[in-house]
């Protein structure tokens, strides 16, 4: 069941530091669709978001399916706000993996069964009737965080999430970076001290990703011995196995310290190559409290060059739709300048 929320005070969207776009007045649509769950929000030229909707993509993943609970959570959204549809300027949506800006579509993805090569920017602009621009997912979360979260205002950071799989937003002179390629942040595949050295196979996860995303340390808790017998062992998440580690469980705290070392490792490996000393973590394993400090204290003789700095995100889940509404007030803009220059 989709769920409406209009409340400002249950969407916990802070107040956008700049100025509106140029249009005076106009609508703009942010979608997230994730593996599990697809969140759409309606916001105004300011950039304030006024209503959420929270569906589900567990039944509904293919990528026809998905347009339609987007349209049908737009039309809830406008119904609720009283916003009239021909307000809308335009739509950014995120999806996880590799994604063509240009193109408008999302190349490859393994958390949504079918997906490769959609045509998603297409397919929404025939569904809304609007210009729609797709994203990753966490280049999108990079950009919420740079416009009014933990990196506002950085010029040089990497938001790197860390949950279920790995990857990386990277801004370099306050320029969001793709490649050419579009895999630019896809650091899930990083080999590093401590990670399986085997070449990942298409579809399956990367060395770093396999070992210390939210999966593979489930999965390395299951495997290893459970001598004291844990009530609720197999259920416990990568998080909770770490705030094991702080209960005195020897085997959660080797695994904490392998994850954390295993992590310093990354981040520092990654600062040295972009000259990044803003580090922003974000996901449910990345912003996990014993993790972090296990991180930060691994990192604190590695001074030279530089020692990177360790923030978790200010947005939290919401830095993605934070990301997409900036994306999507960029894209309503650059139409608008596009209209005055044929004019």
């Amino acid at each position: 069941m989709a769920k409406l929320k209009t409340s400002p005070r249950s969407l916990r969207f802070p107040s956008p530091p700049h100025k509106p776009i140029r249009a005076k007045y106009g609508h703009v649509v942010a979608v997230d669709i994730g593996g599990s769950n697809l969140r759409i929000a309606l916001a105004d030229v300011t950039g304030c978001a006024l209503a959420k909707w929270v569906g589900s993509t567990k039944r509904t993943c293919s990528p026809t399916m998905v347009i339609k609970q987007i349209r049908k959570g737009v039309d809830q959204l406008l119904r609720q706000t009283s916003v009239p549809r021909s307000s809308l300027l335009a739509v950014a949506a995120g999806a996880p993996g590799p994604t063509d800006r240009n193109a408008g579509a999302v190349l490859a993805t393994s958390y949504l069964k079918g997906w490769k090569d959609v045509p998603l920017g297409n397919l929404l602009e025939s569904e809304l009737r609007i210009p729609a621009v797709v994203e990753n997912d966490v280049k999108l979360a990079a950009i919420g965080e740079h416009w009014m979260g933990a990196a506002c205002g950085v010029r040089d950071f990497v938001f790197l999430a860390i949950g279920t799989g790995i990857a990386a937003g990277i801004f370099v002179n306050g320029q969001l970076v793709h490649g050419p390629d579009w895999v630019a942040g896809e650091v899930g595949y990083m080999i590093v001290p401590g990670t399986p050295a085997t070449p990942a196979k298409r579809g399956t996860p990367g060395a770093l990703e396999s070992t210390i995303g939210g999966e593979g340390i489930k999965q390395q808790w299951l495997s290893s011995p459970d001598p004291g017998h844990i009530k609720g062992r197999h259920e416990l998440s990568a998080t909770g196995i770490f705030y094991q580690a702080l209960v005195g469980d020897k085997r959660a705290k080797a695994l904490l310290d392998r994850s954390a070392k295993i992590l310093a490792y990354a981040i520092y490996n990654i600062s040295v190559v972009l000259n990044s000393s803003l580090f922003v973590l974000g996901g449910g394993v990345g912003t996990n409290g014993p993790l972090l400090t296990a991180t930060q204290r691994i990192l604190e003789p590695y001074t030279q060059p530089s020692c990177p700095k360790l923030i978790t995100s200010a947005l939290g889940q919401d830095a993605q739709l934070m990301g997409a509404i900036r994306l999507a007030l960029d894209t309503a803009e650059s139409r608008l300048d596009r209209k005055l220059s044929d004019n």
